[in-house]
């Protein structure tokens, strides 16, 4: 293989974050956080809570999970690991009320010419909302290429970065795209108000070099790992949240159309395969028998041993009209003790290629997707 594309995506991989090899002293990046103190621990259903290990360095919001904002201390000191050389201010361990809102970390660098900024917050324990109307979005920059970010709003207006697409991925071929270039993006024309499209892409020559030829759209609950793209793309999606109910049901308006010639992950023509949409949740268990942190990738997302519950809509046949969609969680009941300690995570996931995580499927296939609702056990709606 020609070792040239291999160089050129780690260089335009690096260049994602501050962290530049060939430039030294300009790292200003947080590679850990977290609050020390058996005083602060009973604010936190887990003590690995109290930390956040292995920050990407495309993260640029840091979220604590907590019981309760209202009994959150209102001076906390919370401590960092930064890289070697590099200055953070408010100063590290430095006490700071999060009760008010995010708090904003500067990091910069040895030489004093990088700098980032952090949000650092704090956020109870639960999805949001469970009724998605994907009105709100932000535009972002990275590399010349523009793209879009979905985001939910709580009971309490704050944001809540749920969401996570497959984009800072995909852009990293691209030069000069707008938002509306990328294989997930919004648009004005939802079944109500603005929607997701999600189209499933040729990577490029570059792309096909490395074995994944397509970038099918993709959106889900959870985070978007971009340093794990070139290790292992299949660990570049981390799927779920905590959730402290049992979800039965998921319903929504969707419209498809596939694209015209399926190709495996050598780009060759499938004769008689026809692209399909995917649309599925899961509900699973968080933690191993050791209490070691538990999370979903492309690999095991459907198979792994830690499913509880799952849903997955059988079939999306093609439509060009607004198509409600249904689909129910088959599996085992949820242990209540371990509900109430936040022991479950869950992932609502949408694809334009239903096997697109094996970059396989067909360039020009389309999902639209709007209006999706989450019910739960005892839910009176």
């Amino acid at each position: 293989m020609n070792r040239y594309p291999l160089f050129l995506l780690a260089l335009v991989l690096m260049c994602t974050s501050c962290i530049k090899d060939e430039l030294p002293n300009t790292e200003c990046d947080i590679t850990s956080a977290w609050v020390e103190g058996d005083e602060y621990a009973e604010n936190f259903y887990e003590p690995s809570q109290m930390r956040l290990e292995n920050i990407s360095t495309t993260e640029n919001e840091l979220v604590f999970t907590v019981r309760s904002l209202i009994s959150l201390p209102k001076s906390m000191p919370l401590y960092f690991n930064i890289t070697p050389g590099a200055t953070i201010s408010p100063a590290n361990g430095s006490p700071q009320d999060f009760t008010q809102g995010p708090v904003t970390y500067t990091v910069t660098s040895q030489d004093g010419s990088w700098k980032r900024e952090y949000t650092v917050m704090f956020k109870e324990a639960s999805l949001p909302t469970f009724t998605f109307s994907f009105e709100n979005y932000e535009t972002k920059e990275s590399s010349s290429n523009y793209y879009h970010e979905f985001y939910e709003i709580d009971q309490t207006g704050m944001r809540q970065n749920i969401w996570a697409s497959g984009n800072l991925g995909a852009i990293l071929i691209k030069y000069n795209s707008q938002a509306e270039d990328q294989p997930t993006y919004s648009t004005p024309d939802g079944y109500k108000g603005r929607g997701v499209c999600l189209n499933t892409q040729y990577a490029g020559e570059l792309g096909k070099a490395f074995g994944k030829p397509i970038a099918a759209g993709n959106l889900f609950i959870g985070r978007f790992i971009l340093e794990n793209v070139l290790i292992d793309a299949l660990k570049a999606t981390q799927f779920g949240r905590p959730i402290d109910r049992v979800p039965v049901r998921v319903t929504g308006y969707y419209k498809y159309q596939p694209g015209s010639v399926f190709t495996n992950k050598e780009m060759q023509e499938v004769p008689g395969r026809v692209d399909e949409a995917s649309i599925y949740a899961v509900f699973y268990r968080n933690k191993d028998a050791q209490g070691n942190d538990v999370y979903l990738y492309g690999d095991d997302v459907l198979s792994s041993p830690y499913i509880v519950r799952k849903a997955q809509v059988a079939t999306l046949p093609p439509t060009n009209d607004w198509t409600r969609f249904e689909m129910f969680f088959e599996g085992s009941d949820a242990d209540e003790a371990l509900l109430a300690a936040q022991g479950y995570n869950m992932t609502l996931v949408f694809s334009s290629s239903k096997d697109g995580a094996s970059f396989e499927g067909a360039v020009g296939s389309v999902l639209y997707i709007d209006e999706v609702a989450i019910s739960f056990d005892n839910d009176e709606n």
